[in-house]
């Protein structure tokens, strides 16, 4: 008796659920309201602030590891050297990425945050 019990609580559980799920898929998709566009906004400045900040940090940072790297290379450590060169390389990249994010975030949104 339990068991079945148990069976017909499962059973009507799964139909439950299963009318929830086709009908929240058969509701239509709606179109981006301008509510969600200027929740993304926002988000994007963040972004956007975040970005300049490490921008600003490795154009700080980039001076000081290629002294390093002339430093390791004038003292005959060419492993060191080639290290510091692929960091280099690697933020410099990571640069060029973060400019072109800013640049859609002001395209999309018009952001009074400058691109660098």
């Amino acid at each position: 008796m339990i068991r079945k019990l148990i069976a017909v609580a499962a059973v009507s559980g799964s139909l439950a659920l299963g009318a929830v799920g086709v009908a929240g898929a058969t509701t239509p998709a709606s179109p981006a309201s301008p509510a969600t566009t200027a929740t993304k906004c926002v988000k994007a400045e963040k972004l956007a602030t975040r970005i300049q900040n490490l921008e600003a940090k490795a154009v700080a940072w980039v001076p000081k590891a290629q002294a390093r790297e002339a430093k390791a290379t004038a003292a005959g450590h060419p492993k060191v050297a080639a290290r510091i060169a692929d960091r280099i390389t690697r933020v410099q990249k990571w640069e060029t990425r973060g400019t072109t994010v800013l640049a859609k975030i002001t395209a999309k949104c018009g952001s009074p945050t400058s691109a660098s």
